[in-house]
């Protein structure tokens, strides 16, 4: 934790969620121009503070919030989440990190968040199918934005996605944090410089035990202090129901992917990075199911195998949730096999496994056992904090968020229409299967209105 003294707030007033505007915001959900025009073109000086807004705060939103807020030059101003409790619970959690004297604003609507001049950049850790509009939307606003991943619940969104923040400029970090980790980035570099051989193979897995669902419960009444409604957003309406809600909406076509866009979306970033991929695959060809825990209420696969066929190697994921191990007695990771050597890695480091030749003697010389840190998030948030002042492109764009994304929704969408799917980048769709196009974008619920860019 960097512990020097934080720049002060001068010159700038607290401005309370009650206190806050509401004009210009259309029932589309779309900013309107004099706000747009307004907000977009302060430079925020090397030494000067960032001011961030946190928009989904119960999970890995305030987890990002959390790096953001121990860097000496970042503080939260603005809280907006769905859940009264969860506002009040980080509410008292950013005050205890900042001061008294630096309470948040609170907000349920982040629309009216982004109607705060003073806000520079927020931080969007809602459940995938509001990444999209409260993305664009800042971005108008004249806001740098980090965004979880996946980029987007669908290929679409995406899209629309990395044509917003080129069109206003804006810096945009997908949350793919080991693309700032040093264990990753060494482990590209050796073998990218041939240190296995000729790449021919990667095998990844994650086997998670949330992967099989959550209980089925009954329907419910919502929540006191739950706007639903605005959780909804525009997702098909559905009654409230626990187990498609908070913790559990992940595995919920309508919200999240599964597994497949969550780890998988992490895991085949670095099976991509290796060769520095910008292109989809030439093919994906998905086969499983839901083979488990009948009594668990899950639309999302617990069962899956992936190939996905590249121009000179073939990435191949799979998943089996609930098996807590895998390969290499590994719960996930990646295995990179070459022509002289095979690379074992996770979040906790890399190992490198010669090959023999025939003469018995290994074809590389040996390379020592690398122990890599867990997760680095610190290091990421770091990366888009000097990219906000930069103006640089920080470590995980838009561009490689929405490649990845892509790769993953693919897949999904190979096993739901069980199908082998190619997609053409110039029509934007996979040719002539109609009933995979059909799942490129959702149909937004009025009044919610996906935008043209």
């Amino acid at each position: 934790m960097n512990n020097s003294k934080k720049p002060s707030r001068s010159r700038r007033k607290f401005i309370s969620h009650s206190s806050k505007a509401v004009a210009g915001i259309s029932l589309s959900g779309m900013i309107s121009a004099p706000l747009i025009s307004s907000a977009r073109n302060r430079i925020i000086g090397a030494n000067e503070m960032i001011r961030v807004g946190l928009i989904g705060a119960r999970g890995m939103g305030f987890g990002d919030l959390s790096n953001a807020m121990k860097q000496s030059d970042a503080e939260c101003i603005a809280l907006c989440d769905i859940d009264d409790q969860i506002l009040a619970k980080r509410t008292g959690d950013v005050i205890e990190a900042q001061g008294d004297a630096k309470k948040p604003a609170n907000y349920k609507d982040y629309r009216k968040m982004l109607e705060d001049k003073d806000l520079d950049a927020v931080i969007i850790g809602t459940p995938d199918h509001w990444h999209c509009l409260p993305f664009i939307e800042a971005c108008q606003a004249g806001k740098d934005v980090y965004v979880e991943k996946p980029l987007a619940n669908s290929i679409g969104e995406c899209d629309l996605m990395v044509k917003t923040a080129r069109k206003y400029n804006r810096v945009a970090q997908v949350g793919q944090q080991q693309r700032s980790g040093p264990h990753w980035q060494e482990a590209m570099d050796i073998m990218r410089k041939g240190g296995i051989g000729k790449l021919r193979k990667v095998l990844v897995w994650a086997n998670f035990m949330y992967g099989v669902g959550a209980p089925i419960v009954p329907n419910s009444e919502v929540p006191a202090g739950v706007d639903y409604e605005q959780w909804l957003g525009p997702a098909p309406y559905r009654p409230f129901n626990a187990s498609r809600f908070h913790g559990n909406w992940r595995h919920c076509w309508d919200y999240g992917g599964g597994l497949m866009t969550d780890w998988g979306v992490h895991l085949l970033d670095m099976a991509l990075w290796v060769k520095d991929i910008k292109e989809p695959p030439i093919s994906v060809t998905a086969t499983g199911g839901n083979f488990s825990h009948p009594d668990n209420f899950h639309e999302t696969f617990d069962t899956m195998s992936v190939v996905y066929q590249m121009k000179d190697y073939t990435i191949t994921w799979e998943h089996t949730a609930g098996i807590q191990k895998g390969p290499y007695d590994r719960l996930y990771g990646l295995v990179y096999i070459g022509n002289d050597a095979t690379m074992v890695i996770d979040r906790r480091g890399y190992e490198v496994l010669p090959e023999y030749g025939d003469d018995g003697r290994p074809k590389i010389d040996p390379i020592p056992k690398v122990e890599g840190r867990r997760n680095h998030h610190s290091e990421h948030m770091r990366n888009f904090l000097d990219c906000i002042k930069s103006r640089k492109d920080p470590n995980c764009t838009v561009e490689n968020g929405r490649l990845v994304a892509m790769y993953a929704h693919m897949a999904n969408i190979s096993l739901r229409t069980h199908s082998t799917l190619s997609w053409d980048e110039a029509k934007m769709n996979f040719g002539k299967n109609k009933t995979a196009n059909k799942l490129i974008t959702p149909d937004y619920r009025a009044p919610w209105v996906l935008p043209k860019v």
